[in-house]
């Protein structure tokens, strides 16, 4: 069964002028281009969206970024990995397309099998990106 999106939630933030730099947070995210994955986690308003656009905005955009906001109504495994794999295609087209079919299922199917599976589809990627010599800068 296919869900639709609202795909304003897979735009990345724009980047905004005129506002006070914050060098040390983006040296910080920077530093976390060397672990497999970074995770920015504050309170409501305390910026992430904003570091986020300026990050993308200067060294972040030559890297593969995906990006989804969520809301309470993504609080559901099936709504989120919709989502996830949505957010997670704008990097490669077809990226998590095992997950994603797997999702369209009509019968719910177990939460390891679909973890499993995009994780799998997730390995091929980072595989392929290292093939390609790929290394943050």
């Amino acid at each position: 069964m296919s869900t639709p999106l609202l795909v304003t939630k897979l735009y990345f933030p724009p980047s905004r002028p005129a506002l006070v730099a914050r060098p040390r947070l983006l040296q910080r995210l920077n530093g976390g281009l060397k672990g497999p994955i970074t995770l920015i986690a504050a309170p409501a308003g305390y910026g992430k969206t904003t570091l986020m656009g300026e990050w993308r905005a200067t060294s972040g955009n030559k890297m593969p970024t995906a990006w989804l906001s969520l809301d309470s109504n993504d609080n559901n495994l099936f709504t989120f990995l919709t989502y996830l794999t949505a957010a997670l295609d704008s990097l490669q087209e077809g990226l998590c397309t095992n997950t994603r079919y797997l999702l369209q299922s009509e019968q719910p199917l177990p939460t390891a099998l679909l973890l499993t599976t995009l994780i799998n589809d997730l390995d091929r990627y980072f595989q392929a990106l290292q093939s390609q010599k790929y290394s943050p800068k």
